[in-house]
């Protein structure tokens, strides 16, 4: 490495906010406010050391209405990838870096129950509410991509059991997944009065950690979830895992939007996704 480009390096690790940031998004795309939280800083300072890192070419960032959000870029430059690796390897005792990965999971988690709560004091009203998304068309488009029947499917974020229901009607077995306990009452109060309870079996789980087995169903849908999401990249990798070989993931949700409105009235995360 030249050694001008070397000075730069070290210039920019030398600060150890700034190497505290990388290791946390090393490991999760994270807004400022996040970044506040996990490390108990003022906005502007780690806006400022952002900006450093950006400026550098070592993270990436992605709007999503008035949020912007942040990642270190994937693979590092080679001219950063070597002395990164010298620096995370130091890092591993680090009480400072330690302490962030504790408050990061506890950020995660409380962003995780937040959209817990609100699904179960929204559960009665679900059905009706989620007639502002006008997606019975775009749930039969997955389902059709998804059949023949005599499959096993598993529904993720199942809901009141929408989705499930009309799988469970093709002739498919599913296995019903979601988080709030009064989401499942609903599903299981509809899947009863269906006659449909043989053929739907109902699990408390997070899409990021599904309860099941690698390769245990024959295809995987989340319908409307992702958004909902605090990373759904690891719910994405979680509905590969638990297809069989040659299986099916289908994941159906809002191309990238402004409606901000999205956020307080319909619990969502994420405005959309972009085609990429």
């Amino acid at each position: 490495m030249a050694t001008d480009r070397l000075q730069k390096v070290f210039k920019t690790l030398a600060d150890p906010t700034r190497v505290r940031l990388l290791a946390l998004l090393a490991r999760e795309e994270l807004a400022v406010q996040d970044l506040m939280d996990v490390m108990e800083m003022a906005q502007s300072r780690v806006s400022r050391h952002l900006a450093i890192l950006r400026e550098a070419g070592l993270l990436r960032d992605r709007k999503d209405g008035t949020f912007a959000y942040y990642r270190m870029v994937e693979p590092l430059h080679a001219n950063w990838e070597k002395v990164w690796r010298l620096v995370t390897e130091s890092l591993e005792k680090d009480p400072a870096v330690q302490r962030d990965a504790t408050n990061l999971e506890r950020v995660l988690a409380l962003r995780q129950t937040r959209t817990r709560s609100w699904f179960d004091d929204v559960a009665p009203q679900w059905d009706s509410l989620r007639k502002v998304f006008h997606d019975d068309t775009l749930r039969a488009r997955a389902i059709n991509r998804s059949l023949p029947p005599n499959l096993i499917a598993a529904d993720i974020g199942t809901g009141t059991g929408i989705l499930a229901s009309e799988l469970a009607n093709l002739g498919v077995r599913v296995i019903a997944i979601d988080p709030s306990s009064r989401m499942l009452e609903a599903a299981r109060a509809n899947f009863r009065a269906a006659g449909l309870d043989s053929q739907i079996e109902l699990r408390t789980g997070d899409a990021r950690a599904l309860p099941l087995r690698n390769a245990e169903v024959d295809m995987a849908l989340a319908h409307m979830v992702l958004h909902h999401l605090p990373s759904p990249h690891e719910a994405i990798s979680e509905m590969a895992r638990v297809v069989k070989p040659g299986g099916i993931v289908t994941a159906v949700d809002f191309c990238q939007h402004d409606k901000e409105w999205m956020r307080e009235e319909l619990g969502v995360q994420w405005l959309g996704f972009s085609e990429n």
